[in-house]
């Protein structure tokens, strides 16, 4: 692991991430950990929402802490949860959930682990709202 320090202020964010409806800024973590991790500030592209789709992803570890506005986020077993400002999500391995909506000014950071993953579209939950 190597020391790291990702300074704001000449970080560029980038719309080649997962999602095609936010910005990704890339805090330098995975090369850092030789790809054992990775961290991203994502901030959403003002008029472009979610397409509520059912996903699940194939890694050890996702956290995500809103840092401005807020999204709306469904959870295998677990329902709906409006994430806010201050908010931390720690979403267990292979967990299958939906981003439902998003305010235009919505703001996070996550952190995985590995860097790099799959993501599966998948079924929705038998619980599962419509």
């Amino acid at each position: 692991m190597k020391f790291l320090h990702d300074v704001a202020e000449t970080s560029k964010f980038a719309t080649d991430g997962l999602r095609e409806f936010f910005q990704y800024r890339d805090l330098g973590v995975k090369a850092a950990t030789d790809g054992r991790f990775q961290a991203n500030v994502i901030r959403a592209v003002p008029g472009k929402h979610a397409v509520p789709q059912w996903h699940s992803h194939t890694l050890d570890f996702q956290m995500v802490y809103i840092l401005k506005g807020w999204a709306i986020f469904e959870y295998e077993g677990q329902g709906r949860h409006t994430l806010r400002a201050g908010d931390c999500i720690l979403q267990p391995p292979g967990i299958r959930h939906r981003e439902i909506e998003h305010s235009d000014d919505l703001e996070l950071v996550e952190i995985t682990s590995p860097a790099e993953f799959e993501t599966q579209l998948t079924e929705a939950p038998s619980e599962a709202a419509e």
